[in-house]
C-alpha cells in the first residue's frame, strides 16, 4: 500500500509534530531576565520583534530536549502514530453521519482567522478604552500567539501535505498536496484560549469558558469532516504550547504597577488639542497618540 511505502516519512513527521507540540508545551517558560535597567518598551513597540523571538524558540525547541524527556517523548510519539494509523477508520465512521455537520461548521467559526482576530481585537480595544492594562495585554498577546500559531500551522501543512477526509481515495495520505495536518482552527483557538486563561487565572469561569470553547472548536473540525483526530490533537497541543510560551515570555508581571514601570497605561485614545502662536499668527491642531 502507499501508506506502507511512506512509513519512514510518516515516522519523521510524527516525531516532528510530537516534539514541537508536547515538547514545546512542556518546556515553555519565562526567558532569563535581562540585566539591563533600561525602561521596558511597550508591547506594541516590541510586537514584531517578539514574534521573531517566538519563532526562533518554537523551531529550535527540539534541540533543547534532554535524555530525561524520553519518558514523555516516546509515549507521545507512539500514541500519535497509533492515532494516525487509525485516522482513516475513525474519519470514515464520522463521515457516515451528516446531522452534526451544520452545528460543527457554526462552532468552528470561533477558531477561524476572523474569529480569533475579533476576540483579540475586542480585548485590546476594550482595554484601551477603559484603561484596563490586563485586557489590553490580553489582546496584544493573543494577537501575537495567533500570528505565531498561523505561521507554524501553515508551515507544517506545507511540509506534511496531508489529504483531508473528503479527498477521495487519497484521504488521510501525507505528501499528496493536501493541507489537513495539523488543524489550523485548533492551533489558533488553543493559542488564544491559553493566553486568555493565563491572563485571567484568578477567574475560574473565564478559564473554563476559554478552554471549553477551544475544545469545542477542535472537536467540531473532526465532526465537521474537515480534519482527522490526529490533526486536531497536534493542533491543540501546538496551540496550547505557543500560548503558554507567549504568555510566560512577554507577560508584564505587575499590570497594576505605575505607568512608568510597565508602559501599559498610557492614554488609551488619541489626544487632540488646539495649537496657536499669537506672535506668528499660526493656528492649528495637535494630534498625539502614545502607545
Amino acid at each position: 500500500m502507499r501508506r506502507n511505502g511512506r512509513s519512514h516519512y510518516l515516522f519523521s513527521i510524527t516525531l516532528l509534530a510530537a516534539t514541537l507540540s508536547v515538547g514545546f508545551a512542556a518546556h515553555a517558560q519565562t526567558p532569563a531576565p535581562s540585566p539591563t535597567a533600561s525602561p521596558t518598551p511597550s508591547l506594541e513597540r516590541e510586537f514584531f520583534k517578539n514574534i521573531l523571538r517566538d519563532q526562533k524558540a518554537i523551531w529550535t525547541a527540539p534541540f533543547h530536549l534532554h535524555r530525561s524527556d524520553a519518558k514523555w517523548m516516546i509515549p507521545s510519539g507512539v500514541g500519535l502514530m497509533a492515532l494516525i494509523t487509525t485516522d482513516r477508520i475513525t474519519g470514515d465512521e464520522i463521515a457516515k453521519s451528516d446531522r452534526q455537520v451544520n452545528a460543527s461548521r457554526i462552532i468552528s467559526y470561533a477558531g477561524s482567522t476572523y474569529g480569533v482576530g475579533a476576540i483579540a481585537a475586542t480585548f485590546y480595544l476594550v482595554g484601551r478604552k477603559r484603561n484596563d492594562a490586563r485586557a489590553r495585554e490580553t489582546g496584544l498577546l493573543s494577537t501575537e500567539a495567533f500570528v505565531d500559531s498561523y505561521i507554524v500551522g501553515h508551515a507544517l501543512k506545507g511540509i506534511t501535505q496531508r489529504a483531508r477526509p473528503l479527498a477521495g481515495s487519497e484521504r488521510s495520505e501525507f505528501f499528496d498536496g493536501g493541507n489537513s495536518f495539523p488543524s489550523g482552527h485548533s492551533i489558533q483557538a488553543w493559542s488564544v484560549a491559553t493566553i486568555v486563561a493565563n491572563e485571567y487565572h484568578d477567574h475560574r469561569i473565564v478559564q473554563v469558558a476559554a478552554y471549553g470553547l477551544a475544545t469545542a472548536v477542535s472537536l467540531s473540525r473532526f465532526t465537521g469532516k474537515k480534519h482527522y483526530l490526529s490533526d486536531v490533537l497536534v493542533g491543540s497541543a501546538l496551540g496550547y504550547g505557543i500560548g503558554r510560551y507567549v504568555y510566560h515570555a512577554h507577560h508584564r508581571k505587575k499590570l497594576n504597577a505605575s505607568d512608568e514601570d510597565e508602559g501599559l497605561t498610557e492614554s488609551p485614545w488619541p489626544a487632540i488639542a488646539p495649537s496657536f502662536n499669537r506672535r506668528t499668527r499660526q493656528y492649528g491642531v495637535a494630534f498625539t497618540w502614545s502607545f
